[in-house]
């Protein structure tokens, strides 16, 4: 049975002589080493609304289901290629586990690309945004987080415009369920970056989730698909939206709660809101500006309380 990604610094510290294990490390590098997850988590965000508003402007030329397919496809061809991963070895609970993970990313991404195809991107990553904060409120066991789940909460329904009654529903109910898929991602992303070394349970569940959206995306684009310049922009969609963040989070959830991950992920409708206005063209109003500093203060917050208070002797 493989030994869990966390039971490692035990074992180390059991069979390594005293005289030969590390120094303890000084304030500056605990900081560090326990702010890198949040680094990562920021820099997969980024990454992912920018390529989610070049998805926005790839719709007309193969529709929502068609860009979910050339994301998923281009990106499991990426990172098999880069990761080589061995199919050997693994157990039935592995397997399990990053099939539910591909199946998670696969759902998540057709029910957000059929929601942005009805409704602003603001509105439907603030609507999505949701299922991470349920996912940090139920898994938290500090009462303080609720507080900074209220507050962020707050920011999103501000960054909403105070409702949502003059959305199209069947958007704002596609949103609504990538949210709770987002919350099933989170967990399972977690579990599989447990299991499978580096990022080969990555890349084996993106190519399940893969294809899975292959039929949907052959059904609404068909050989528009095949276009040249079609491919191109599927590309770098796959890599700002799939590539890069989804491995940058999967090596965060192995050092960062997932409590504290979820409610990072309510800087995601701010960070739509920048990518809207940088690419799309969408302006931000002053009652934008509150309900970002909102969000941003709730998840620094949230990062805070859940670091401990004493670092770790040894790593």
């Amino acid at each position: 049975m493989d030994t869990p990604v966390q039971d490692a610094p035990a074992v180390a510290s059991a069979t390594v002589p005293p005289t030969s294990r590390p120094a303890a490390r000084g304030p500056e590098s605990s900081r560090a080493h326990r702010l890198g997850p949040v680094a990562l988590v920021v820099a997969g965000g980024l990454s992912v609304q920018f390529g989610s508003a070049v998805a926005v402007l790839l719709m007309p030329r193969a529709g929502a289901l068609g860009v979910v397919t050339l994301r998923l496809v281009l990106a499991a061809a990426v990172l098999l290629i880069a990761c080589r991963p061995k199919v050997r070895g693994y157990s039935r609970a592995d397997w399990g586990t990053v099939l539910a993970f591909g199946a998670a990313m696969s759902g998540m991404n057709i029910l957000f690309y059929l929601s942005v195809d009805r409704i602003p991107l603001g509105a439907a990553v603030t609507l999505e945004v949701l299922g991470p904060l349920a996912l940090s409120v139920i898994a938290s066991r500090r009462l303080v987080n609720l507080l900074w789940a209220g507050l962020a909460l707050g920011g999103v329904v501000l960054l909403s415009g105070g409702g949502f009654d003059r959305l199209d529903p069947a958007g704002a109910g596609f949103a609504l369920a990538a949210g709770a898929m987002w919350a099933t991602y989170i967990v399972f992303s977690a579990r599989t970056g447990r299991r499978f070394p580096q990022a080969d349970g990555l890349a084996l569940a993106m190519a399940f989730g893969a294809v899975l959206s292959l039929p949907f995306g052959i059904v609404e684009a068909g050989d528009r698909l095949l276009v040249p310049s079609t491919i191109g922009l599927g590309l770098a969609v796959a890599l700002m939206s799939s590539v890069l963040p989804y491995t940058l989070e999967l090596l965060a959830l192995r050092r960062l709660p997932a409590p504290t991950f979820a409610i990072l992920m309510s800087l995601e409708p701010a960070i739509a809101a920048t990518a809207g206005f940088l690419v799309l063209h969408q302006a931000l109003g002053p009652t934008d500006a509150l309900a970002i500093a909102l969000v941003i203060a709730a998840s620094m917050g949230a990062v805070r309380t859940q670091m401990p208070k004493k670092a770790p002797d040894l790593v």
